[in-house]
């Protein structure tokens, strides 16, 4: 386990920051308490171990083949899968009624990063599968429920979201799948795909794809987009499978990383027999399919930092275990060599991933946690303000993670040394399986435009209102502790800025909002910083609290919680300071993008 992750870590995000025993006061999680909680944990790291870790190397060295009729792929990647969906995880958050575990988001996500962890490739196939589940549960019809979500949820059918064509990328508006209404109330789709993770494989009966497509004759652009369940192979009313549909794989893409993860291009319609049902309302899809993304992107984010966390655990290891040089006042040869943990410039590069990782967990479990306080808040508030928060926050949970914990990555390489580029170490798999967050789920610059053009000034600025309250209750509480103090004047500055910076911005954005929006992707690195600042001076405190018990001061306790200060120093010292001349240059209106002319590159 500790090759996957520190468990102490997770246990104290959730039990000593998050506070996970308090949602056992919940009446829907009411059966549960922390011993359930961890036998779940137990349960996850134990298949994550044995089924998904060992084969991670070797789904990356032997990626699925496609010969004209099937894809094949290593036999583990299918022993993994049965091993998860036998425990019950797939349904884990969803009522004991349907076979759930009724378990808090928190929960789920918590066990999930201990597969995405030990193998990103596989645990895909689950993870879509699961999102897939959430949105036909939310906005399927009866017959829809009754129809896919049992085998969804038990793991005998996967699922798919199926948004991307080759003509438009990430620009939705510009797709061109149609669905054409029948008589039976079916719609023939037609159109093609491309991109879509887990879009064919034998690992299951049948695979249900979520498609967007548009009705002829509705509106344009991205109004004009509805949400269909279109099946590899038909599914009769009682669960029974038919002929298969008409949906061909065209081809498996071949990228960097995730390689365990089929990549297809999926025609629909090649011979006029695509069938799909409508899911919801007509024109609607796009919403629809934005609460799998919003989970997806949260997802995306908790894979980056799991990733990002195996890179420091690797790198951690080797620098304990390998001699190399002498210190700098020491010029004698015949000196025995220290172990790379002893020079400071390793510290640094280990400290940096500690900060970037640790802080991308806890963000992610935060927002997780967030989730359940919309399903189950104490009252209209609190289930709306949750909602709020969470909204704000996922464009940050996606991005920030897949930004610095890929950086995080990079060190990892750097203290291997040379063997850090090599397949003889583990490092640059988990460089290159990361390497894919920064565009899963939209890229940093979509996630960008997305908080700055429209959530920060929602709702009059509701959610942004919302987050400087949150943060300053952090302000207050560590304003007590003299040790902590500091941090939090540089939290409540920070986030001062971020409240200048939007007030400088907003004649601008609804004047000419091609240039306000022009630096976008710094406001996303400014207010992620910030909030990350915010995230870690709640661990402080959460370590200051272990600490002052004196029983839980020695030992490793104590290692632990001086590690979590530690880390939380080196943020306010190393990177936050960094947002000043972020948001300086961002209230500036630098116009150098727009200007610079496309000839002139």
């Amino acid at each position: 386990m500790n090759s996957i992750i520190n468990r102490r870590d997770l246990d104290f995000q959730l039990f000593e920051v998050l506070d996970a025993e308090a949602l056992t006061q919940r009446p829907r999680y009411a059966e549960h308490s922390r011993e359930t909680f961890a036998a779940v944990l137990d349960t996850a790291a134990a298949i994550a171990e044995e089924k998904f870790a060992p084969h991670n190397r070797k789904a990356d060295e032997h990626e699925p083949t496609f010969d004209g009729r099937r894809v094949s792929m290593i036999p583990e990647v299918g022993e993994a899968l049965k091993a998860f969906c036998e425990a019950g995880f797939i349904a884990a958050a969803h009522d004991f009624e349907r076979g759930g575990m009724q378990l808090p988001v928190l929960l789920t996500q918590a066990a999930f990063s201990l597969f995405k962890g030990a193998n990103v490739g596989t645990a895909a196939y689950p993870f879509l599968t699961i999102a897939n589940a959430n949105v036909i549960h939310r906005f399927g019809s009866d017959a829809q429920r009754a129809k896919y979500l049992g085998p969804l949820l038990a793991g005998r059918f996967f699922g798919t979201m199926a948004l991307t064509e080759p003509q438009a990328g990430s620009s939705l508006s510009d797709i061109t799948t149609s669905a054409t209404p029948n008589a039976d109330g079916t719609y023939s789709i037609v159109g093609n795909k491309i991109f879509i993770s887990a879009g064919d494989h034998e690992l299951s009966e049948n695979i249900v794809h979520l498609v967007l497509a548009k009705i002829p004759g509705g509106p344009p652009g991205v109004k004009g987009i509805s949400l269909f369940i279109v099946p590899k192979f038909h599914v009769a009313a009682d669960g029974s499978l038919g002929a298969r549909n008409d949906v061909a794989l065209a081809g498996l893409i071949h990228k960097m990383g995730y390689r365990g993860t089929t990549s297809t291009m999926l025609s629909f319609g090649e011979k006029g027999e695509c069938i799909g049902e409508l899911v919801g309302e007509p024109h609607k899809g796009l919403n629809y399919m934005f609460h799998m993304m919003n989970e997806a992107r949260i997802g995306v984010g908790m894979g980056a930092v799991m990733l990002g966390y195996r890179g420091y655990l690797a790198s951690l290891d080797y620098a304990k275990e390998r001699p190399q040089g002498r210190a700098p006042t020491n010029k004698n040869p015949n000196d025995p060599q220290l172990k790379l943990i002893e020079h400071a410039d390793i510290r640094r590069m280990l400290l940096a991933q500690k900060a970037y990782v640790e802080a991308g967990y806890a963000l992610c479990l935060y927002c997780a946690r967030l989730v359940d306080e919309t399903k189950v808040g104490a009252d209209d508030t609190a289930i709306q303000e949750a909602g709020l928060l969470l909204d704000l926050l996922t464009p940050i949970a996606k991005s920030w993670p897949s930004q610095w914990c890929l950086e995080a990555n990079s060190l990892a390489i750097q203290i291997h040394g040379g063997y850090g580029y090599t397949r003889e170490y583990p490092v640059e798999q988990y460089y290159r399986d990361n390497r894919l967050n920064p565009i899963h789920e939209g890229t940093h610059g979509i996630q960008a435009l997305d908080l700055l053009g429209r959530k920060a000034a929602m709702n009059g600025g509701a959610a942004m209102k919302l987050f400087a309250r949150e943060a300053a209750k952090t302000v207050a509480e560590a304003q007590s502790d003299p040790a902590l103090a500091p941090y939090a004047g540089e939290l409540q500055a920070a986030t001062n800025e971020v409240a200048t910076t939007l007030q400088a911005l907003a004649p601008t954005l609804a004047a000419n909002p091609t240039l306000a929006l022009a630096n976008a992707v710094l406001f996303l690195e400014a207010f992620g910083h910030t909030v990350i600042a915010w995230i870690w001076l709640r661990q402080a405190l959460a370590a200051q609290r272990g600490l002052q018990n004196g029983i839980a001061a020695q030992g490793t306790d104590g290692d632990f919680y001086r590690g979590k200060l530690a880390a939380c120093r080196w943020f306010y010292r190393w990177e936050l300071p960094k947002v000043r001349q972020w948001h300086e240059l961002l209230r500036s209106l630098d116009d150098t993008t727009l200007t610079m002319p496309p000839e002139s590159f």
